[in-house]
């Protein structure tokens, strides 16, 4: 078995997320793939658009073997955590040779070189002086790596799916894992791109989106797969506003990557927001990104602190699986709980209670975001996809 891990949203799976994957299983010999996939909401701060489940069977049935679910506090993470908590739960399966992503340079030793120059930038006095200065920290670090660095590993940074890239490679460094990092070239449609790919068959998951909501048919662009229930955060927003406006300062302070003071704007910012798209221009600086204050506002409605993620995923949450996924089970030494059951996860340990009720949590918010809205509970009823 050579078993190799993807990090993934699918959000929707496109006919890009197939390619990858096929090119991995040619160019890696993959036998085996299991994919750590996002649930009820994604990095860039937003709601999935199709529940998790749907996801994960439409994974299953275009080359994914295994689909393992990225806890909530870690999906919504900035890249540093996002691939933190990914690499951590591939790492724990104790039996996956290899990590593949995408990326825009499809060369791994110019990404390491790369996650090199962000560990030494991340060291540096420079990067606190550019970040003090006003600049945001994507663009405060690509200064301070110009200064040490030359110009062909900045434009590898500029890239997104590139930054996302460095970040596995660093994660697995920082955990010495023995999984290899792979990557593929990404092909066509940039990511976020709102252009058709030159092949005529592949668009970014962003642009799929957009299409999605506008009722539009996006059959040449993605495998079959259940479009008839779409989650949005425009049901929930008039919720995300008024959870909002009664959040004290302290409370605020305690959102991941809230710094320098940001609480005292986004309160000042949603006594007067009548919509989550004015929240977040009143909320966004030159410091602080567009996803960034995004995650954020999501973050602080769904009640996540910065001490989830000062805890590591405490289980191993399976998603769906078929028959392959099976052997890879069977192949696993995991040294945290693995089950399909997240009410039986809960009670493996104090962490994996906390996490799992924050999930469960997450999910029933989560669950008024469709146009018919969801009962609370579903976490721990779902029924994992399981194929033949």
């Amino acid at each position: 078995m050579n078993i190799c891990g993807i990090i993934c949203e699918y959000n929707p799976f496109h006919n890009g997320h197939k390619y990858h994957i096929e090119r991995t299983r040619i160019l890696c010999g993959a036998t085996h793939v299991v994919g750590i996939m996002s649930g009820n909401f994604t990095q860039r701060g937003d709601a999935a658009i199709l529940d998790k489940h749907k996801r994960a069977e439409t994974a299953l049935k275009n080359g994914v073997d295994l689909v393992i679910e990225l806890p909530v506090a870690y999906s919504l993470g900035s890249a540093e955590q996002f691939a933190k908590g990914a690499v951590y739960l591939l790492n724990a399966l104790g039996c996956v040779n290899t990590i593949s992503f995408g990326s825009e340079s499809g060369d791994i030793d110019a990404l390491k070189e790369a996650a090199g120059a962000v560990l030494y930038a991340q060291e540096s006095e420079e990067l606190t002086s550019y970040m003090k200065g006003g600049l945001n920290y994507p663009s405060a670090l690509q200064k301070a790596i110009g200064k040490y660095y030359t110009d062909d590993v900045t434009e590898t940074l500029a890239c997104p799916n590139n930054t996302l890239a460095v970040e596995y490679i660093k994660a697995l460094d920082s955990m010495a894992s023995p999984i290899k990092p792979f990557t593929v070239k990404r092909i066509a449609a940039a990511h976020d791109s709102s252009i058709n790919a030159p092949e005529g068959d592949i668009l970014s998951a962003s642009q799929l989106r957009k299409m999605i909501e506008a009722k539009e048919d996006i059959s040449r662009y993605v495998p079959p797969c259940d479009l008839s229930e779409t989650a949005s955060l425009r049901s929930i927003e008039t919720a995300i506003l008024s959870k909002l406006r009664m959040m004290s300062k302290s409370a605020l302070e305690k959102t991941p990557n809230v710094l320098m003071g940001l609480e005292n704007r986004i309160q000042r910012a949603v006594s007067v927001a009548t919509s989550l798209n004015e929240l977040y221009f009143l909320v966004k600086t030159k410091r602080y990104t567009l996803a960034r204050i995004r995650r954020i506002i999501l973050s602080a409605f769904l009640g996540i602190t910065k001490n989830d993620l000062q805890i590591l995923p405490s289980y191993v949450r399976i998603l769906g699986m078929n028959g392959k996924g099976k052997e890879i089970l069977t192949e696993a030494k995991c040294d945290i709980p693995i089950n399909t059951s997240l009410s039986q996860l809960a009670e493996t340990s104090d962490n994996a209670r906390k996490q799992a009720r924050l999930e469960a949590r997450c999910g029933d918010q989560y669950a008024l975001a469709f146009e018919k809205k969801r009962p609370c509970g579903l976490e721990y009823t779902a029924k994992p996809v399981i194929l033949d």
